[in-house]
């Protein structure tokens, strides 16, 4: 005997689902204490199963729970919760009874014929006897163990009216069972129910999560213009810095970051690239601009002189010191101190002034009164001090005090796109200074975008001005640039540099060397003076005494001459002279 109930007895028996045959009518209330008892104990189970269903875990973990309830008050033996995916494939499937645990496993032990059945039916399934009925392929009934007479029974779970799985239980069918099966289908497909809104609860939300990073995404691009608009740095203008290239912009914005610290700041780049204009703007965007901005070029003077440059001394500390005077850092005191060149110092001076940044106090020339004082330091150099530092020309503990934030300025090349407003800005200077009104050709802006500017932003001012004093018409052409003449030496001065690192300064030529000369003339010249062809970059290893004391002899003794017949700085000459105890002629 097997049952086939139509959706239509299901929807009557589903409006009176916890009334025992409900399909009848009303029932009268039953007064067997038996059947009382099996009631009270169908209604506690279906209360905890709520309790399960309405807890915060996984959906597996609750239909597992919910078939393990079963057993507590119903008679079965095996209990199958199968739920489909959109595909119809199956997607959870949690048994009890069958001898396995887990997912994958209970899925090679169900009978597939009836849970299809039951999905792609939408109707229940009852079977007195499995072995009889058609549905129950040898395959299921060997699944079941049906090794006497089994009993099955299957109710579709439902969501929003459509079958997305199954809840099954089998047992042993026995003359003394206290339900009868109609019985049971009523009670399971009252936790069907139950268990069809929990799974839908539970799919919108773990589809809602699963769209919630693409959909806030969306709303933050729709929307982030309107209410939550982007914080903008405000643009940086420094007066004097030209150009909106990415290389300057991003320099901008960290010169108006660093200006709001106290702290020591070191300009890094190659020379002509505007170093000193990035610590006048360090200093005025800085709560010290209304404070003095004081600056020394370190390579223009002497040790002697650099120290009462920078410290100040008493009157009579030495031949020429007529009054007290006061040096830089007093000068700056409460402001800025540029120092430019600060990679030209020499090794005695640097412990004096590593002590002057780190304690900001000192002592005048000829005093032994401490000064204290309140300077920001900003320092500059093109110099590649990590060499330096290696070849012992330049204290690590000084390169650490000056290095604290270090910033790059960018060299012309690195931001081209600057080129035709600077160039504008050096001819309206030019126009302006010597009332004239000439302008660019469009072609002449390609020439110098094509240019490399080894001396970056000082030789483009240059060349601009050089260009415009020799223009011979009302604008300013291709062919009046000097390199359309052959007469350009960037290109050379390129090649002298290139193999250099980028913060490495570049060769200084000797006087005496010209780059136009042919080159069997600049042969014939170097055979005659075999000085005039040396080439010595600053921080280079110290020429040898022998060519100091020829160079100086042939310059009369004048360490100035002989430091621009070497490529070299007077003060370097006088490191060598002193070095070797060479006494200097007085002729």
């Amino acid at each position: 005997m097997h049952h086939n109930i139509s959706k239509s007895e299901q929807n009557a028996r589903d409006c009176g689902i916890s009334l025992p045959n409900a399909i009848k009518g009303c029932p009268k209330p039953d007064t067997n204490p038996a059947n009382v008892a099996l009631h009270e104990r169908a209604l506690t189970g279906i209360f905890e199963i709520s309790k399960v269903l309405a807890d915060a875990a996984r959906l597996e973990l609750k239909l597992a729970k919910v078939v393990d309830l079963l057993h507590s008050f119903v008679q079965m033996r095996h209990g199958i919760i199968a739920l489909c995916d959109a595909e119809g494939g199956l997607d959870i499937t949690v048994a009890s009874g069958c001898g396995t645990n887990g997912n994958e496993p209970s899925r090679s032990r169900l009978p597939r014929n009836a849970i299809d059945q039951i999905v792609t039916t939408d109707t229940p399934l009852v079977a007195d006897d499995i072995a009889m009925h058609p549905t129950f392929t040898a395959t299921d009934i060997e699944v079941l163990g049906a090794s006497d007479t089994v009993s099955f029974i299957g109710v579709p779970i439902r969501v929003d009216g459509n079958a997305i799985g199954a809840l099954t239980l089998d047992r042993v069918l026995e003359s003394r069972s206290s339900y009868g099966l109609d019985d049971d289908v009523r009670l399971l497909t009252m936790i069907a129910n139950m268990v069809g809104q929990t799974v839908k609860l539970h799919r919108f939300y773990a589809a809602d999560s699963e769209r919630a990073p693409e959909l806030e995404h969306r709303l933050q691009t729709k929307f982030s213009d309107v209410k939550h608009p982007a914080p903008r740095r405000k643009k940086v203008h420094v007066e004097g810095m030209i150009g909106d290239s990415p290389a300057i912009s991003a320099l901008l914005e960290k010169i108006a970051v660093v200006a709001k610290a106290k702290t020591t700041v070191l300009l890094r780049g190659e020379s002509g690239t505007g170093k000193e204009l990035a610590a006048k703007a360090i200093h005025e965007l800085s709560p010290r601009a209304k404070r003095p901005f004081v600056k020394l070029n370190c390579a223009a003077l002497p040790e002697t002189v650099l120290e009462s440059e920078l410290f100040g001394h008493e009157k009579g500390a030495f031949t020429s010191a007529f009054n007290s005077r006061k040096g830089r850092f007093e000068l700056a005191d409460k402001g800025t101190l540029f120092l430019d060149e600060i990679g030209e110092i020499s090794a005695s001076f640097q412990a004096k002034l590593l002590r002057a940044l780190q304690e900001q106090e000192f002592e005048r020339v000829g005093s032994n009164q401490t000064i204290k004082v309140d300077v920001r330091v900003i320092a500059a150099t093109n110099r590649n001090l990590e060499e330096a530092v290696a070849r012992n020309e330049f204290r690590a503990d000084l390169y650490y005090r000056i290095n604290v934030v270090p910033l790059l300025v960018p060299a012309l090349r690195q931001r081209r796109s600057d080129i035709p407003l600077l160039a504008a800005e050096f001819l309206k200077k030019f126009n302006d200074e010597n009332g004239c009104t000439l302008t660019f050709d469009p072609r002449a802006i390609e020439v110098l975008m094509k240019c490399e500017f080894p001396g970056n932003i000082r030789e483009l001012e240059n060349c601009v001005h050089r260009t415009a004093i020799l223009a011979e018409g009302l604008s300013i052409g291709r062919n009046d640039f000097a390199c359309s003449q052959g007469q350009c030496f960037a290109e050379a001065l390129w090649k002298c540099r290139s193999g250099k690192a980028a913060l490495q300064p570049p060769p200084i030529l000797p006087e005496s060397a010209n780059l136009a000369t042919p080159p069997d003339e600049a042969a014939s010249s170097a055979a005659t003076n075999p000085l005039a062809g040396a080439t010595h970059p600053i921080g280079a290893r110290t020429p040898d005494i022998e060519r100091v004391i020829a160079a100086m002899e042939r310059c009369g003794w004048v360490q100035a001459k002989a430091a621009r017949l070497l490529g070299l700085t007077p003060r370097q000459i006088g490191y060598v002279l002193r070095k070797y105890g060479v006494e200097i002629k007085r002729l």
